[in-house]
């Protein structure tokens, strides 16, 4: 039998549930193979800047123009396939005249994409279709391992302080992102009156920062792996079912405000323009992978106990 994880489907699992699942991994793997096409063929762009010939460097150019289209073509697919969840998440939160998490999400994707096939269509300024394929990719990588915390605590029995963190989370979430969309709009501003060739840069790097995948998950992903943790040891807890409960909420504090600080500490980074869209997509995987390994903790912690405890048990 597999050892239960941190992300091991239910035992409940409905066949929306298993829909969902294949569906989100069918984006992800998709999204992923795109961007690693798209990051190849963003490459020439990397090498503009640098000293050559002119004949070389016209040939350079060229490279460039037709990559980029090539680019455009290959995110083509992900915005419309891959990204399809975020259209649809920002479109019913919009509908209902509210600010859900998927709105900024779309504003960033927007704001990095179009700019890109303007100046793909004029063959003038800058690209960002890497940066674009880097934030859809790890979003929905970020989001997988989100719902299937969420798939593996739905329908257990939660404590009352479990109800109390996940409302906290999502209240602290819903804030964060309207502060970021805030910061994003003023800065942006800011630099389009000061350096506009550096406003959508900027902008795109703070809008993708604002996506809060690492705190949506931070108490999913603990009490997930409290649940791995009982299903693994059965009724011998280690330690009590109180010190696990203990552990567990420590750590949903631990993956909610760290995410929180570390979402805090980059921004004004990103709004003196010292973070590239795509480095911001690369800290935003970052922190939701963080969240991810240190709920996992428990899970080793709890494990090695209950391998100690049977060790101890059996006779010599």
């Amino acid at each position: 039998m597999r050892t239960p994880s941190l992300f091991t489907p239910p035992p409940n699992m409905t066949d929306a549930m298993r829909r969902t699942r294949r569906h989100m991994l069918a984006r992800t793997g998709l999204a992923w193979l795109v961007m690693m096409q798209v990051m190849m063929l963003a490459f020439p762009g990397y090498l503009r800047h640098g000293a050559r010939a002119p004949e070389a460097q016209q040939s350079l150019e060229q490279a460039i123009v037709l990559m980029n289209w090539l680019s455009l073509i290959l995110c083509v697919p992900l915005i419309l396939y891959c990204a399809w969840p975020v259209w649809r998440g920002a479109w019913r939160a919009l509908s209902q005249r509210c600010i859900g998490m998927d709105v900024p999400v779309a504003l960033g994707i927007l704001a990095a994409f179009v700019p890109s096939v303007v100046a793909t269509w004029r063959d003038a300024g800058e690209v960002y279709f890497d940066s674009v394929s880097m934030f859809v990719a790890f979003l929905l990588t970020a989001r997988f391992l989100e719902t299937c915390a969420r798939q593996a605590v739905n329908g257990q029995p939660h404590e009352s302080w479990d109800a109390v963190l996940l409302h906290s989370a999502d209240r602290l979430a819903f804030w964060f992102v309207c502060v970021q969309i805030l910061l994003a709009i003023m800065v942006g501003l800011y630099w389009w009156a000061v350096q506009p060739g550096q406003a959508v840069a900027v902008t795109v790097a703070l809008l993708v920062m604002s996506c809060p995948c690492a705190m949506s998950m931070s108490v999913p992903s603990a009490l997930a792996a409290r649940h791995a943790v009982r299903l693994r040891a059965g009724a011998a807890v280690p330690g009590g079912s109180a010190s696990l409960d203990k552990a567990t909420r420590r750590i949903a504090r631990q993956n909610l405000y760290g995410s929180l600080a570390w979402h805090l500490l980059m921004a004004p980074l990103a709004a003196i323009g010292w973070v590239q869209p795509w480095v911001a997509a690369l800290t935003m995987l970052f922190s939701s992978l963080a969240v991810a390994a240190n709920a996992w903790r428990l899970t080793r912690r709890a494990g090695d106990g209950v391998a100690s405890g049977r060790g101890a048990a059996q006779p010599a």
